[in-house]
């Protein structure tokens, strides 16, 4: 049996594992210090929210989500992270965290819920297509930062307190 809910606090390295799963997945690199803030901001549950699925008592998928103004309607959510352990895939988790967010998203009076995903993740598309319309849109990154590790004046690095204003000794990512 699966079960879904918010994130405990006992959940810290079940959580940290599926995360750096996620990131590895999209070879996205985060320092150690990136997870431990991403996880003080998700038990904060004020700005970003996570939940998990359980399966008999064990950590197997995560979702991390936002909500946010928009222009022309009310509020939108935003599916950040989707994660499912191999183990647990192809069992309904990530259905049941998408259905569970959109849930929240009702709750909130949100008129859009939202994600994105590489377009050659073929078995996460097969999910989303059946349960979500792709509406054709495609998601451009412009680059902020002048040279790797160089912050835009004026920001702070989320992720490290050894680094100066304008250069982020974790990469310039956060």
């Amino acid at each position: 049996m699966i079960n879904v809910g918010s994130l405990r606090e006992e959940d810290r390295a079940a959580w940290e594992a599926l995360a750096r799963g996620y990131k590895a997945f999209y070879r996205t690199a985060v320092p150690d210090e990136g997870y431990e803030e991403t996880w003080k901001r998700l038990r904060a549950g004020t700005e970003f929210h996570g939940i998990g699925a359980w399966s008999n008592g064990k950590l197997v998928g995560i979702a991390h989500y936002l909500f946010h103004p928009t222009f022309w309607m009310e509020d939108s959510c935003y599916l950040q992270d989707l994660f499912v352990d191999e183990t647990a895939r192809g069992r309904g988790v990530a259905r049941m965290l998408i259905e569970n967010v959109a849930e929240a998203s009702r709750e909130r009076g949100a008129s859009r819920f939202y994600w994105t995903t590489q377009e050659d993740n073929s078995t996460a598309r097969a999910l989303y297509d059946k349960v979500a319309s792709f509406k054709g849109f495609i998601r451009y990154d412009h680059p902020l930062a002048r040279d790797p590790g160089q912050l835009p004046p004026g920001r702070k690095c989320c992720v490290s307190a050894t680094c100066s204003p304008h250069v982020c000794r974790s990469g310039g990512t956060s």
